[in-house]
């Protein structure tokens, strides 16, 4: 039993640091004495790849809102008990405006609030899957977005009515990043 709960443990350990460290995570059967063994292969680094292992994921937030909006503080919430530090800017309407104009967010793709992390602007309630893929990814776009304001979103109450069509911004273009 011990020794079950060995393996399992180091397994679990195993799997996390490949997770962590971006490497591939392979088991196979038939290792000395029978036994399942477990292997860690390192990166490997091809023509494509401009980086094996990806880098720290910046947990620095800054979430420009209205003064009056009550939902973009679910949305801060949500951030903060995934690991996020936020920095919560309160602006009046003419400000938000000038916030979506500097990052070319058009008015049919807003939302209610802008969340700048690095170099990257997620727009509205846009789920923390999403943002986890953009930042481990960390493609060549200016950012992310969800419209509007849908329900079951962070910060917003309510279930799931239809996927969620996030979008990201490349140049002047924005196409589908992922749907949840």
């Amino acid at each position: 039993m011990v020794q079950k709960k060995i393996l399992l443990y180091t397994g679990v350990v195993v799997v996390v640091l490949a997770i962590a460290g971006g490497m591939a995570f392979s088991r196979s059967t038939g290792g000395p004495g029978g036994k399942d063994t477990i292997g860690i292969s390192q990166p490997t680094v091809s023509d494509t790849s401009e980086q094996a292992i990806p880098a720290v994921i910046e947990r620095q937030a800054t979430v420009y809102k209205e003064a009056t909006c009550g939902c973009c503080l679910g949305y801060v919430a949500e951030l903060k008990k995934q690991g996020f530090t936020v920095d919560v800017k309160s602006l009046g309407d003419e400000d938000m405006t000038a916030v979506k104009e500097r990052y070319g967010i058009s008015e049919d793709k807003q939302s209610c609030h802008t969340t700048i992390i690095g170099d990257y602007f997620i727009e509205g309630h846009v789920p923390i899957e999403a943002v986890e893929k953009l930042l481990i990814e960390k493609p060549k776009i200016a950012g992310i977005g969800l419209p509007g304001m849908p329900l079951g979103t962070p910060g917003m109450p309510g279930v799931k009515q239809v996927p969620y069509e996030i979008y990201e911004k490349a140049g002047d273009t924005f196409s589908e990043f992922m749907k949840l």
